[in-house]
């Protein structure tokens, strides 16, 4: 590590910015772990709990599946593995978008938008006694005015701001 700290052509993390970063990373890992088995006994993974979510809030609970892979930052073919999947229990259906023969829609059911109904509170606890809850509102607020600019520069490198 001392030859790669010595590189003069590297900005290296000083120790407060390393500390800020792992906990970032551990902070993502843990959470998401938590979160993940908070759905288990729903029989919902968190992509699939992700992917109901921008279905329900989407108009007419529908969206093309190339516009579904970028909100939910999976590539075609593993949203469209993850969809079978959903299709398979009931959760989403596929539609063909007029006017574009290669196109689709992921659609959410009646059972995926009741399975969402049921399952949302459960998660606004769990996000709630994992995250929100832990921090004053002063560090709430702080939170999001360090975060918000960082997610929207990543959101410009992706093409969506």
């Amino acid at each position: 590590m001392d030859a790669m700290e010595n590189s003069p052509e590297v900005p290296w993390l000083t120790e407060k910015e390393q500390r800020l970063w792992r906990a970032h990373l551990e902070v993502g890992r843990l959470l998401g772990h938590q979160l993940e088995r908070e759905l288990q006994p729903h029989g919902l993974a968190l992509n699939d709990y992700t992917i109901l979510v921008e279905l329900s809030e989407a108009p007419q609970h529908r969206m093309r599946m190339t516009d579904l892979a970028a909100a939910t930052l999976q590539s075609k073919s593993r949203l469209s593995h993850q969809i079978t999947r959903m299709e398979a229990a009931g959760l989403v259906t596929r539609e063909d978008c007029p006017g574009d023969r290669r196109g689709l829609y992921a659609v959410l059911t009646e059972q995926g938008w009741s399975t969402m109904r049921r399952v949302a509170p459960d998660h606004v606890r769990s996000v709630r006694e994992h995250f929100v809850d832990r921090l004053s509102s002063e560090q709430i607020d702080a939170l999001y005015e360090a975060l918000a600019p960082i997610a929207e520069h990543l959101r410009a490198l992706r093409g969506r701001v």
